[in-house]
């Protein structure tokens, strides 16, 4: 069967269209050389970047992901770890518009941390380097509204309780309604002091972590992520 000229220019034009686009995929993802190259600083600036793209409905193609994929196949140099719920609406991924291999993230109800939580951030940072830690809070958050309400429920008693600390905080000097779930004032100070409490729990019960951050080769901060707007909030 014999094709005609234009098809021969058209499938001219469509793989190299998917070539450059392959390529271009593959530039885009962490190497080792780009992490070494990143700092604390540079990497939060990447995270707003990419929040302020993903609110205002500008994020980037991510149509090459199997590309990364493909790209990342062989390592993995993320500049970030986010510890952050397991809520449904917090794919951080996507609110910070994140390229395959960017980020570690850690998600567990209310964004806590444990043993098992603290020994992945420490392989994160000293084992495979990244940078900056976030501990991210969001909105509306179950995990946070059983722990206002003193939840009791089979394994996740236990998690609430790392909780707790946080409500009792909140509590002590709260006068601006009732405190419970059915409060949302209430429920986003809990969510936020927790938020606090889980950067002192890291700093202090992770020593590897601790001495990184005091050499100035890791950044903690913590933020919080509206599940109405998709914007989210640093604590500085």
């Amino acid at each position: 069967m014999r094709y005609s000229l234009a098809f021969w220019i058209l499938l001219l034009i469509f793989v190299n269209s998917w070539m450059v686009s392959a390529q271009g995929a593959k530039s885009v993802v962490q190497t080792k050389e780009s992490q070494a190259k990143m700092t604390p600083q540079r990497s939060l600036a990447r995270l707003k970047e990419g929040n302020a793209r993903f609110v205002a409905g500008n994020t980037k193609d991510h149509a090459n992901f199997r590309a990364e994929v493909a790209a990342t196949g062989k390592g993995q140099y993320p500049f970030a770890a986010i510890v952050s719920c397991i809520d449904a609406r917090v794919d951080t991924d996507s609110i910070f518009d994140l390229n395959n291999g960017d980020a570690f993230d850690a998600r567990v109800v209310g964004g806590i941390v444990d043993a098992d939580i603290l020994g992945s951030l420490e392989y994160a940072t000293e084992e495979a380097g990244a940078k900056l830690i976030v501990v991210l809070g969001h909105t509306h958050c179950g995990g946070i509204k059983g722990a206002c309400d003193d939840l009791h429920m089979g394994n996740l008693t236990g998690a609430l309780a790392k909780i707790r600390p946080a409500v009792r905080t909140v509590a002590k000097d709260w006068k601006d309604g009732e405190m419970n779930s059915k409060n949302d004032k209430f429920v986003d100070a809990v969510m936020r002091e927790n938020v606090k409490l889980v950067i002192r729990n890291i700093r202090e019960q992770s020593e590897i972590i601790y001495e990184l951050e005091k050499k100035g080769k890791v950044m903690i901060v913590g933020a919080a992520y509206d599940v109405d707007t998709g914007k989210v909030s640093f604590f500085e």
